[in-house]
């Protein structure tokens, strides 16, 4: 152990709602190869010698009932309504400890820290006078401001973190604070006219904020887990209505020109209710009347995209990726190709997938049976997903 760096307990801010990515969790928890984002962050610290505890602060609903896996967690505290107020709660939280101690701040949705980087920013310390330390990058990029002002980018430098204070000062910087709405910690250690030593990161450290990042996060992390490739079959039929009804023929999530609606106790989308069974048939749990039955009125008329959302919230619970829908509707009536893109550009949508993993087409029983008789719609989907694999 390299008695050159000092010792530091680490705060790491993940009650945010991360609404940037337009997924229906906060970015923290996405998994990326089976693990939270989180997990991924939490790590670095946890294998770091020179970390001696680490303060972690969740959303109010989960820091009560959130179960630890890195033993180096020491205490667990409901964040605020910003990051800063978050951090705020997490330092009062600390016991024993000197106002000379290093606190470092660490983003939940910074997963990729390098050891050197972490390494060369306690180093920092080691020189005089240095209190306030923060990792950062140089701007590459030409900035335009709306202004129409093009800023030096020579002058400029992103800063990530983690930055890393001394106690006493981190917590009065907190405590002066005049506004809440600071977006790091920095920026309220240098209110207080204190300087913050920059660090140049000389490894990739970005930020997890926006979908695309996640696809980036799936081909940098490391896979630690085995996955296996598993397929689910749905099957689901619904009937026409007599044509006196003014509900509409819903497909997939899309309205269908038609004369005529399907029944049933929900929105009757038989479309999604078979691919919501395939799914759910990947991962051994059960059919849509197991999760939604219709004898409960609360999924009366109730859109078929919310079975769907708890199919796919169920796959990635159990560590899994979606990788292929392959949907077949039978019928006589109404024709479906011309309908097929928007229905596949919806699929999509509620599953959070590329559309390129959604297969939707149309066939008929050549006027056989019921489907041939325009009686009504069946549908049959396959489901490919990708989880870990069991022991």
């Amino acid at each position: 152990m390299d008695q050159e760096l000092p010792t530091y307990h680490v705060i790491i801010p993940a009650a945010g709602s991360g609404t940037r990515t337009g997924l229906n969790a906060p970015k923290q928890f996405q998994t990326i190869h089976g693990r939270a984002i989180l997990d991924y962050t939490l790590d670095v610290f946890e294998n770091d010698p020179y970390c001696e505890g680490i303060v972690l602060a969740l959303p109010k609903d989960m820091a009560s009932t959130f179960v630890p896996k890195h033993s180096k967690i020491t205490n667990i505290v409901a964040g605020g309504a910003t990051r800063q107020s978050s951090i705020t709660n997490a330092l009062a939280a600390l016991n024993n400890i000197k106002d000379t101690d290093l606190i470092l701040i660490h983003d939940a949705a910074r997963p990729y820290l390098h050891r050197d980087d972490l390494a060369k920013t306690l180093r920092a310390f080691k020189q005089d006078g240095v209190r306030a330390a923060t990792l950062c990058k140089h701007v590459n990029d030409t900035l335009l401001h709306t202004s129409g002002d093009r800023p030096d980018r020579s002058e400029l430098y992103a800063l990530q973190t983690p930055q890393i204070f001394e106690y006493g000062l981190i917590t009065k910087a907190h405590q002066q604070a005049t506004t809440n709405k600071h977006t790091d910690d920095s920026a309220l250690v240098t209110a207080l006219g204190e300087s913050v030593k920059l660090v140049i990161a000389d490894h990739y450290n970005d930020k997890i904020t926006f979908a695309q990042d996640i696809t980036m996060a799936e081909k940098i992390l490391p896979e630690t887990v085995t996955y296996e490739t598993r397929t689910g079959q749905g099957f689901d039929v619904h009937a026409f209505d007599d044509g006196t009804s003014e509900k509409p023929l819903i497909l997939c999530g899309v309205t269908v020109p038609h004369d005529r609606a399907l029944t049933g106790h929900s929105d009757a989308d038989v479309g999604l209710h078979t691919i919501t069974d395939a799914l759910l048939g990947a991962i051994a749990q059960g059919d849509i009347g197991r999760h939604f039955p219709p004898s409960d009125a609360t999924f009366k008329d109730m859109d078929s995209a919310v079975f769907l959302e708890k199919a796919s919230d169920l796959v990635k619970e159990a560590g899994g990726k979606i990788i292929n829908i392959d949907l077949t509707l039978i019928c006589e009536a109404p024709k479906i190709t011309p309908h097929a893109p928007a229905m596949i550009a919806r699929v999509a949508d509620i599953l959070q997938i590329d559309q390129r993993r959604v297969s939707i087409k149309a066939t008929t029983t050549e006027k056989l049976g019921f489907t041939g008789r325009k009686e009504g719609i069946a549908a049959q989907a396959v489901a490919t997903v990708k989880v870990p694999e069991y022991e």
